[in-house]
């Protein structure tokens, strides 16, 4: 009786790696055309690393010749924060990524289907992404995502830009190409008509930025974004929540791959050993609640523009530090046995 998986992105396509790897057969339904482009900040934290070798597929990502991110730079307004990450992180766009997971959970027998499998199955992992999070705010208030290509210039730092009400990240991926991803509230975009170019062209420092580059592709945005975690949702047995459907964190954070990847692994496995669903989100808020934690008091900084201040007294490497999942946990959690 197989293990029911709901989504192919990132959580998803991990879950289905995991369950294979634990020796449960495995149906994966994903009813979008795959792999494509999406929104995402393409930035993967160096901690994704024994996350892919327990998933095998390690040497695979090395071969796609991600870009590779050294420093961190921080702009807040008049103000600069610059520093070098602890361990190179990774700049692969989603395209890239989601095939390469989706090639390896098929390569282990995962059956993958476009409509709702009918079979009855043990256990089922939701990875259906932010349609399974609560209602957005009212219109007008909502968050919405945007992300573009560029060609240019590279460079191996991951940039964050911060104005009095958006944000946006560059950093380089595969083939010297930049991505350019945001995010930013309805009101402000609506005075623009959605017009992301003029939406830069409006902020003097990311306009300069990116100045000597061309856009690669049309702008894509994605919407409503709603920040929320659901480790106390209501439970139903043998249904297990990953990546956004189980929390949404800020994308400045550079974790959301991680952890999309990182709590689609710890679901496939918990689905796989019929694991119970209690112990599954408590093991879920303890290795991911610090991200969600400190993104929103970085948010509130941002919101009340305390954040241009206060952020230079933080070494940069403690700010990253702050926004990670406990690996140490996340290890334990998906142990085989034997391996705690």
């Amino acid at each position: 009786m197989p293990v029911k998986i709901q989504g192919g992105g990132p959580a998803g396509a991990a879950a289905a790696i995991a369950a294979k790897l634990e020796g449960a057969d495995v149906v994966l339904q994903e009813i979008r055309r795959f792999p494509r482009h999406k929104v995402c900040g393409e930035f993967l934290s160096p901690e994704i690393a024994p996350v892919l070798e327990r998933l095998g597929i390690w040497k695979e990502f090395l071969a796609t010749r991600p870009a590779r991110i050294t420093r961190v730079a921080l702009h807040f307004g008049r103000r600069r924060k610059l520093g070098n990450l602890a361990q190179a992180a990774f700049g692969l766009s989603r395209f890239q990524f989601d095939r390469l997971l989706m090639a390896r959970a098929c390569g282990l027998g995962a059956q993958v289907c476009g409509s709702d499998h009918a079979e009855y199955c043990t256990a089922q992992v939701l990875a259906t992404g932010r349609s399974a999070l609560a209602a957005s705010p009212p219109r007008g208030r909502r968050l919405f995502g945007f992300k573009a290509h560029f060609h240019g210039p590279v460079s191996e730092a991951v940039e964050l830009f911060f104005s009095s009400r958006f944000y946006v990240g560059v950093n380089t991926v595969e083939g010297g190409i930049t991505n350019v991803c945001g995010l930013a509230p309805e009101d402000l975009l609506k005075r623009c008509d959605f017009d992301y170019d003029a939406l830069i062209d409006g902020f003097a420092p990311l306009r300069d930025r990116l100045r000597p580059m061309t856009r690669a592709m049309d702008w894509l945005s994605t919407g409503p974004l709603v920040f929320e975690t659901r480790f106390s949702a209501p439970r139903q047995e043998n249904v297990y929540a990953a990546g956004d459907a189980l929390m949404f964190v800020d994308p400045f954070t550079g974790s959301g791959l991680l952890s999309a990847v990182s709590s689609g692994w710890l679901a496939g496995i918990a689905a796989a050993r019929l694991a119970p669903v209690a112990g599954y989100l408590q093991s879920c808020r303890r290795i991911f609640s610090r991200p969600f934690a400190c993104a929103t008091l970085f948010r509130t900084m941002l919101a009340a523009n305390w954040a241009e201040y206060l952020a230079p007294l933080v070494p940069a490497r403690m700010l990253v530090a702050l926004t990670r999942p406990s690996s140490r946990a996340l290890i334990q959690f998906g142990a085989g046995p034997g391996e705690k």
